[in-house]
């Protein structure tokens, strides 16, 4: 296994990395009529999570959503690759952030801020380059992968830009623990959570859903402004960062007010432009 992990790194996923968009965009029409035509590639889950998620749309508009989703998602895979190689200078080439001083007011006053995320355009290139935009120093938890070698690879290139990565298992240590900057911890809210009973639950795209409370439980208990992060696409390889503040005091907030905002607003991103969710993931698996 560490073998093949070894070859994959520094035979295909480097390689890959070094080549210009022009080139990949052609892999990647390749490889959606490899994902979607032959393989079919979890399209039974894709298919079925926007039909529930879009039931007054016909079934030709879902079989739309459907193939522009396996295009997107071939681009946002290659795209992501670059976080391995791609200096400083040129990561704006691909991100821009249009309102920084959203975040930025806030370490001014000297608060530590929890942003809001999801799986939504080219998020590995955003993760990797936040740090760029913004004073406070960036911190994204993540779930290690169970391949030792590829994990460690991985937080390297998402930590090339000053990006610092963090266990989701040490995220309350942390929180807890003294810090000589200021941070922005950046959360995820539209993954499935592995405990569904400490979930809050909401109605999301037309479905009952359990929603992790992580990134609420913290901004409440230390009292951190809580922002949200879209990522526009303006064209093809390019996107733009745009901060929306969500609560400038998290503590005053009633229970699940703060995670209900956050995901309907990463809802109304997804109902205006679905294909650039990540709809191969079983999102909804859990039942109430």
């Amino acid at each position: 296994m560490k073998i093949f992990s070894f070859l994959l790194y520094y035979l295909v996923l480097l390689p890959i990395s070094i080549l210009p968009f022009s080139v990949l965009y052609i892999f990647s029409f390749g490889l959606y009529i490899m994902l979607y035509y032959v393989v079919g590639y979890r399209k039974k889950i894709v298919i079925e999570n926007i039909q529930k998620s879009f039931p007054y749309k016909t079934s030709e508009e879902h079989l739309a959503i459907t193939k522009k989703f396996y295009k997107q998602v071939c681009d946002l895979f290659l795209e992501s690759m670059k976080i391995f190689t791609v200096s400083k200078r040129n990561i704006k080439k691909y991100i821009s952030c249009s309102n920084p001083e959203v975040i930025n007011s806030f370490f001014d006053q000297g608060k530590n801020v929890v942003i809001a995320v999801g799986h939504y355009n080219s998020w590995e290139l955003m993760l990797a380059g936040i740090n760029e935009f913004i004073k406070h120093q960036a911190i994204v938890i993540y779930q290690p992968l169970s391949n030792s070698f590829l994990d460690k690879k991985l937080c390297a290139a998402r930590s090339r830009m000053g990006t610092q990565m963090l266990p989701a298992a040490e995220v309350k240590s942390f929180f807890k623990s003294k810090h000589d900057k200021l941070f922005a911890t950046v959360f995820a809210i539209d993954q499935s959570p592995p405990n569904p009973e400490k979930s809050y639950w909401m109605e999301f795209l037309h479905q009952d859903t359990p929603v992790l409370f992580g990134s609420e439980k913290y901004a409440k208990d230390f009292n951190q402004p809580v922002v949200y992060a879209h990522l526009n696409r303006v064209k093809r390889g390019l996107y733009n960062l745009e901060f929306e503040l969500v609560v400038t005091n998290p503590a005053e907030t009633a229970y699940g007010e703060i995670t209900e905002r956050v995901t309907k607003i990463l809802e109304q991103d997804i109902i205006k432009a679905p294909e650039f969710w990540l709809w191969s993931h079983r999102r909804w698996k859990h039942k109430r």
